[in-house]
């Protein structure tokens, strides 16, 4: 049988990316961790890591053999919990990954009241537009905005998400509101490259829109810029522009379409037996902050006159979807391997 520290010192280095890095947190010098690690992998007779001067990586026994070594410590840290019955105290550190715009709006000015509330708990927040392996990375729980496929990992959401059309006043002043989608064709659409199709709500149902504008970016917050700026229109959520609504920065136009609803912020978390108490406080604390009507709809957005439906504006340059509400491939904005555009 494993030495149960040699699991601990194990899982450590994978979720910290370095046998130094994994030394520190631990208060271990480097030798004592590789020794530590050399004796587990005699022990069991196959290499868990491949090391190099570096980095380390994961071979395939070990890939397997860590995913099981986390669901352990974490049932061991239920246990202790329980039986010391400080089931409602988080302790230890809490590795949590959000998307960066979201992460730095709704996520950091929310950790002070959370943190003070569990003051033997450590947070280590990352920030990434990319999707991550929340098991191989060693995350407790990601943040992720998306319509979520089938998963061996567990989700709750956490609020859902309202994405309107908008545009600056300048803007719309300088080239008119468009009031039919026809019209908005015609119109500077902002978007992000990933989002080569907008799936939007309306009347008639769900309807597939491809926009055409002179901006091209990876960055979500880019958009958001030149939206502000008065460059074009874009599709934007609600938390990310709703206080720009309510300020009267940003109009709300075509309000009888607005973006697929389907999408949600869910906090994502490994398949375990036993949730961690550290992530359990975690994720009730933003779910009971966000809501069903999250604090960034409760303010009254400035909103364009509503126009009259024009009958069969949903012909040219946009098509209806099909029932699983896909366009075509890549249409949902969902490229492989990065997370969703936080439009």
């Amino acid at each position: 049988m494993s030495n149960f520290g040699d699991l601990e010192i194990f899982a450590r280095v994978v979720a910290a990316g370095s046998m130094s890095a994994a030394g520190r947190e631990l208060g271990l010098s480097p030798a004592v961790v590789s020794k530590r690690l050399r004796r587990l992998e005699d022990r069991l007779g196959t290499r868990l890591l491949q090391r190099t001067t570096r980095q380390i990586a994961l071979t395939e026994a070990g890939q397997g053999f860590y995913e099981r070594v986390v669901a352990i410590l974490a049932g061991v840290e239920e246990a202790e919990a329980f039986v010391s019955r400080r089931s409602a105290h988080a302790r230890g550190t809490l590795k949590i990954s959000a998307p960066t715009s979201f992460g730095r709006m709704h996520i950091a000015p929310h950790l002070a009241p959370f943190m003070n509330a569990n003051e033997d708990l450590s947070v280590n927040l990352l920030l990434s537009d990319d999707l991550v392996d929340i098991v191989g990375e060693g995350f407790d729980v990601a943040i992720r905005i998306a319509e979520l496929a089938d998963s061996s990992l567990v989700a709750r959401k956490l609020a859902p998400v309202r994405r309107v059309l908008c545009a600056a006043p300048d803007y719309l002043d300088r080239h008119g509101t468009p009031r039919t989608l026809e019209e908005l064709e015609r119109h500077n659409c902002l978007t992000h490259q990933t989002s080569d199709t907008w799936r939007l709500e309306g009347p008639d149902g769900a309807i597939g829109f491809r926009p055409r504008g002179n901006l091209a970016t990876n960055s979500s917050e880019v958009v958001r810029e030149a939206v502000l700026s008065g460059l074009g229109i874009a599709l934007r959520s609600t938390w990310d522009v709703g206080g720009d609504l309510a300020a009267g920065r940003l109009v709300q136009v075509l309000p009888d379409f607005e973006g697929s609803t389907n999408i949600g912020i869910y906090a994502i978390y490994p398949s375990r037996q036993f949730l961690p108490v550290k992530v359990r406080l975690f994720i009730d604390h933003f779910a009971e902050l966000f809501g069903s009507v999250p604090y960034w709809e409760r303010g009254a957005p400035a909103v364009a006159p509503r126009p009259a439906m024009v009958k069969g504006e949903a012909r040219a340059g946009h098509r209806p979807l099909g029932g699983n509400g896909i366009a075509s491939n890549g249409a949902n904005g969902h490229g492989r391997g990065r997370a969703p555009a936080a439009e």
